[in-house]
């Protein structure tokens, strides 16, 4: 709950200038991510986390076929993504714990830059797998463990009182969803710069 209160706190002040300020991160990570997501014409994407849309929007102009759906916790940042959306892309408010949608509704789940914010990752993962039809897809790409930056920065964020849960090495993302029901099929881990390491992990539903 703490974590919860403190990124509705930051990400409501941030809303307005989060694409300007992030725009070389936002750009990488969504290209990264696409570029390991397999999007057929008239699946159902539920991205989670969904921020200010800029993973549906390039989504949307790719795959115009595609049911496209976002949950985000931030009021705000769901303001800017609706701006930018096409009407039929579905935003709800939401967090990844609880996610506001009906079982085996989706094809495939997305997350990208949102993992380390989860203060229950194995109550997440859970509910992914619940909006999930048996053998739908997961995909997340997050700041990886395993690189020394992207620990040190996490501990620089802790300093400052920053939104945070923690990150994850690859090994413990695999323990995670592995214990949550899924088949791990590939964990990539890159870095996009200096400072950040990244992973993005796919893997399936696997059956109950």
């Amino acid at each position: 709950m703490k974590t919860q209160n403190r990124v509705v706190k930051e990400y409501k002040r941030l809303a307005n200038a989060y694409d300007r300020k992030w725009a070389f991160y936002i750009e990488a990570t969504t290209r990264e991510t696409i570029a390991r997501l397999s999007v057929h014409r008239e699946d159902r994407l539920l991205d989670v986390g969904c921020g200010t849309g800029a993973l549906l929007e390039r989504l949307a102009a790719t795959q115009p076929a595609a049911q496209l759906a976002g949950v985000d916790p931030v009021p705000e940042m769901l303001a800017s993504a609706r701006r930018k959306l096409p009407s039929a892309v579905a935003l709800r408010p939401g967090w990844a714990e609880q996610l506001p949608f009906d079982d085996s509704q989706f094809d495939i789940v997305v997350s990208c830059n949102m993992f380390h914010f989860i203060d229950r990752p194995v109550d997440a993962l859970g509910e992914i797998r619940r909006v999930l039809q048996p053998g739908g897809r997961l995909v997340i790409t997050d700041w990886c463990g395993d690189y020394w930056a992207c620990r040190l920065f996490e501990q620089y964020q802790r300093l400052l009182g920053r939104a945070h849960a923690r990150i994850y090495r690859a090994r413990d993302c695999r323990r995670l969803l592995e214990r949550a029901g899924f088949a791990v099929e590939a964990i990539d881990t890159y870095k996009i710069n200096w400072r950040w390491g990244l992973m993005t992990i796919r893997c399936a539903r696997a059956p109950a």
